[in-house]
């Protein structure tokens, strides 16, 4: 079973919701009681999403947002704070994956292009989500790293790079923001079930498998799994809790 919050009255901004973790955030939120803004890349997706979450009596705005665009991901958080009036929670999520690629064979513009979407998207995110907490004086944020953010792993230079990335802008920018009433937190998800996985573990079966080996735990993580994790991170029960990467994998990296 689950926990419970009050969300009433709060407002979230999610990225990278039109599934997955992101959409099962956004509707974990939803579910609390909390007004949802959702963004995601793709336009017809996201709005489905969002159509999906105000047809179940939640209420939910659904917004095409490219992160790594800082217009973009301004216009996002500012569509939020122009309808509901302020934020209160963030979770950003948007992210890409790389290719595998020898460590000597990676180009620039794949190197550009994770970074751009997987550090400078959340970067800019938070940057404005900051600007609305700051004035409020209160607000939690939660950023999508990864298992890759705290393990190397062979032929993943870029995307591990952007996501231990992730970590240091985490807690640089929590121990900036806590004594301002602001609690900015990392999660760093192993392998969970998304749709993205399912197409890794399709292309990339066999370094899948022998990864899958290593999970103690012995299944991948839900999307829903991550979801709660994230709502525990936002609530009044993670009031202590500022600065953290926070692995939930499993058990993959207790090794």
């Amino acid at each position: 079973m689950n926990p419970t919050y009050d969300f009433s009255g709060k407002v979230a901004v999610v990225t990278g919701a039109k599934g997955g973790m992101g959409y099962a955030t956004a509707e974990a939120f939803a579910k609390n009681g909390a007004a949802v803004v959702i963004g995601d890349v793709d336009e017809a997706a996201i709005q489905e999403a969002a159509d999906k979450l105000t047809s179940a009596g939640y209420t939910a705005i659904g917004m095409a947002c490219d992160v790594s665009d800082e217009a973009q991901a301004a216009a996002l958080v500012e569509r939020a704070v122009s309808k509901f009036g302020r934020l209160d929670f963030a979770y950003n999520n948007a992210g890409i994956q790389a290719q595998p690629s020898d460590a000597a064979d990676e180009t620039a513009e794949e190197f550009d292009k994770v970074h751009a979407v997987n550090l400078r998207g959340i970067w800019t995110c938070m940057k404005h989500e900051l600007k609305q907490m700051r004035t409020q004086g209160s607000g939690a944020i939660v950023n999508c790293s990864s298992l890759g953010g705290l393990v190397g792993l062979p032929e993943r230079v870029a995307y591990h790079a952007s996501k231990h990335g992730v970590i240091g802008l985490t807690k640089s920018a929590a121990l900036e923001y806590a004594p301002r009433g602001v609690r900015i937190n990392a999660i760093c998800p192993g392998v969970i079930e998304t749709p993205m996985v399912a197409d890794m573990l399709k292309t990339q079966k066999a370094a899948m498998d022998d990864f899958l080996k290593q999970q103690p735990i012995g299944r991948l993580g839900t999307a829903e799994e991550i979801a709660q994790t994230v709502l525990w991170l936002c609530s009044p029960g993670a009031s202590f809790v500022v600065g953290v990467a926070l692995p939930v994998d499993g058990g993959f990296t207790a090794h």
